[in-house]
């Protein structure tokens, strides 16, 4: 856990798990947040990486993450409990970007 001390606010590196379901087909986040309420997080992401940012008073939790395997961060739901934020995001099918290139 990275931590430091800048005026007043301790900024820390929340704990975060992140792993595939059993069928391998979504990405599962879990983000340790104690003593947070759901109005101060902030959660962004998309296909290749994920934001996370959430305050209470005197401490700033907040990181970014790399992503190994590209996701859908259009179908994306949380859930915030108990100072845990779990997501869960599909995996992108590995044709699903494809282009048509024209030929000449």
């Amino acid at each position: 856990m990275r931590v430091n001390i800048m005026a007043d606010v301790l900024r820390l590196s929340p704990v975060i798990s992140a792993y595939p379901d059993d069928k391998f087909e979504n990405l599962l986040i879990e983000v340790i947040l104690p003593g947070i309420e759901k109005k101060d997080i902030s959660f962004k992401m998309d296909e290749n990486s994920f934001y996370v940012k959430a305050s209470k008073e005197g401490v700033d939790y907040l990181d970014s993450y790399s992503i190994c395997c590209p996701v859908n961060p259009e179908k994306a739901a949380a859930k915030y409990s108990n100072g845990v934020l779990k997501v869960t995001v599909p995996y992108q099918q590995t044709l699903e970007k494809l282009v048509d290139v024209k030929i000449d």
